[in-house]
């Protein structure tokens, strides 16, 4: 009796493992089903690599040089006179084509305008120049003679009014950096004419008294030497 008991248990279980059976089947296809689509998905979401390799590429390298120092100066100038100076430089160079027969030329019309300042290189001072007498509170000091001490074409002003090449003239590439040079040096020595130099030295002396004053000397005298007697 126990024994027909328990064959018919079996059979019930087995019958039970049969319908569901599917159940298992179906749900295990499902899950292989979602992860296989998942890994397509994001297979399909990355870009693929390239076939071919690109035939060409560009990478940007920097590599800074190490800095460089080129020169150290102490600079004792006292700048104590600037003229405001502008020209029109007229530059022409005349060619002969032809053996003679035909005259051209290459011109530039510059118009140039510069700052002129004039001073006194203090560095040129020495022991000698500079006498003091402390217990009658006085100073005399001889100050080198004025000169130049900076003189440049403002280049935000300065251009080319016109540039002619005439007919089987060769073209002159630094006709406009002779012209540059010309207007420098005349506006300089136009700034000596007009007094630059004379006005430099007045404003040194006048400048270098009231320092020496303020120092709590009474009695100054203070001298410039004569341009002329420095030029060479």
């Amino acid at each position: 009796m126990q024994g027909q008991v328990h064959y018919v248990s079996s059979m019930a279980a087995e019958a039970k493992l049969r319908s569901l059976l599917p159940f298992l089947v179906g749900g295990t296809a499902l899950c292989l089903g979602l992860g296989l689509g998942l890994f397509t998905l994001k297979s399909w979401s990355r870009s693929p690599p390239p076939l071919i390799p690109p035939l060409s590429s560009s990478v940007s390298v920097v590599r800074s040089t190490p800095d460089v120092l080129v020169a150290v100066r102490d600079l004792a100038r006292l700048e104590s006179a600037s003229f405001h100076m502008e020209r029109v430089i007229d530059l022409s160079d005349k060619q002969s084509k032809l053996w003679g027969m035909i005259t051209t030329e290459d011109a530039i019309l510059l118009v140039a305008v510069a700052e002129v300042t004039a001073g006194i290189d203090l560095s040129k001072l020495s022991a000698a120049d500079v006498v003091v007498d402390p217990a009658r509170r006085s100073a005399r000091i001889d100050l080198p003679a004025p000169e130049v001490l900076h003189a440049a074409l403002d280049n935000d002003k300065t251009y080319v009014h016109s540039r002619k090449t005439g007919t089987l003239a060769e073209r002159h590439e630094n006709l406009e950096s002779r012209a540059r040079q010309e207007a420098e040096r005349t506006l300089i020595e136009s700034a000596k004419q007009a007094g630059l130099l004379n006005r430099a030295s007045e404003n040194a002396r006048r400048t270098v008294e009231a320092l020496v004053h303020s120092l709590g000397y009474d009695k100054v005298d203070v001298s410039v030497r004569s341009p002329n007697a420095a030029a060479p």
